[in-house]
């Protein structure tokens, strides 16, 4: 039995790590950042053009059909390149349609977020981190939404926004369209700014129902978990091989630094502990698609793992960087900052650990 990727799967990182490299270098990452959108609607475009706003979009509506792993292997080449962009925001979204009841919906807006001609996002965290589709203060009555979103990502600059809420009936999911009557969108300045996140107020704001129930909030959770999972083990990877070049040419009392004992310890305990991680990730992506009842809990273990140990790496890669990696004008901070966001976002790792002992009913 072969555990390894598909020659397709392989061409598909390679592709999109040659795009990244030529298209989208650190100078521009930082040009991107901080602009006033932290979106660059041709970056975009030239990835939506290679097929990656589309991957998990089917073939009818105009995507590739192609399954959550293909998706990851994706969110790996950006996150190892620190790519700006809603690529996570669509992917949810297109997420919660798939697992939505409204036919008509996945027919309006998956094509064009395939296309890239549009940006589509998901609402979900309310308060201080309360990420749970099932405990929602938001509220849906006749046909309006009232309540208050927060750390919604890209939600300044998307055309669609879908919003988990309750009505009489329980939890759902509700959509919103670009410029509604009572929708009030104000961006927050985060730690992370190849990632732009805003908080959405809503006052009676005009929405159509897509789904009843959780399920299309929690699968698009559970795609966005792996995904961050898997733009963590990017992101890893590039700081170790960052560290382990800089290692080499840094020279103190005339040797490399990697020569000494300390510093090769730190960078090979990194590589022992990234090699492994990475099939937890393939593991949750695969589940979601072909083992529906392991899946919450597998995305909830790679995402907790997989982020913590970005976390580990960063400091680890700054610390071995000296006085240079705490820069502003050193490349290593866009990756310590897309850490933080990896880490955050969806709920931190103590949260979903517990979450994964409740699923396997410890």
């Amino acid at each position: 039995m072969d555990f390894g990727l598909s020659e397709d799967q392989v061409l598909l990182k390679e592709t999109i790590r040659r795009y990244v490299e030529t298209e989208c270098s650190t100078t521009r990452v930082r040009s991107i950042m901080e602009s006033e959108t932290g979106h660059d609607t041709a970056l975009w475009k030239g990835l939506a053009d290679l097929g990656v706003a589309g991957l998990l979009v089917p073939v009818e509506h105009g995507g590739a059909g192609l399954q959550l792993l293909d998706t990851a292997l994706a969110a790996e080449e950006l996150g190892r390149a620190c790519t700006p962009g809603p690529f996570l925001a669509c992917a949810m979204a297109s997420a919660a349609l798939l697992a939505s009841d409204d036919a008509d919906a996945r027919a309006r807006w998956l094509p064009r977020i395939a296309a890239g001609s549009v940006v589509a996002t998901i609402a979900v965290c309310e308060g201080i981190g309360e990420w749970d589709a099932g405990a929602m203060r938001t509220r849906a009555h006749d046909g309006r939404l009232r309540g208050e979103k927060a750390l919604v990502p890209y939600a300044a600059v998307a055309d669609a926004i879908l919003v988990a809420a309750t009505d009489d009936a329980g939890p759902g999911l509700w959509l919103v369209e670009r410029g509604a009557p009572g929708l009030t969108v104000t961006t927050v300045s985060g730690t992370d700014m190849t990632r732009r996140v805003a908080t959405v107020a809503l006052e009676n704001v005009p929405a159509v129902k897509l789904a009843a129930g959780r399920r299309a909030a929690d699968r698009a959770r559970d795609v966005g978990l792996v995904l961050l999972a898997a733009d963590a083990s990017g992101g890893c990877r590039r700081c170790l091989d960052m560290t382990t070049q800089y290692s080499l040419t840094r020279e103190q009392f005339g040797q490399p630094i990697g020569a000494f004992q300390a510093v090769k310890h730190q960078l090979a305990d990194l590589a022992m502990e990234l090699e492994p991680s990475v099939s937890l990730w393939w593991y949750a992506a695969h589940a979601h698609d072909e083992i529906p009842d392991q899946a919450e809990r597998h995305a909830a273990l790679a995402k907790a793992h997989l982020t913590d140990l970005y976390d580990r790496a960063t400091r680890v890669a700054t610390e071995l960087h000296g006085g240079i990696g705490f820069t502003w004008e050193f490349d290593l901070h866009l990756w310590f900052r897309r850490a933080v966001f990896d880490r955050a976002f969806l709920g931190d790792a103590a949260s979903h650990r517990l979450r994964a002992a409740d699923l396997a009913g410890w």
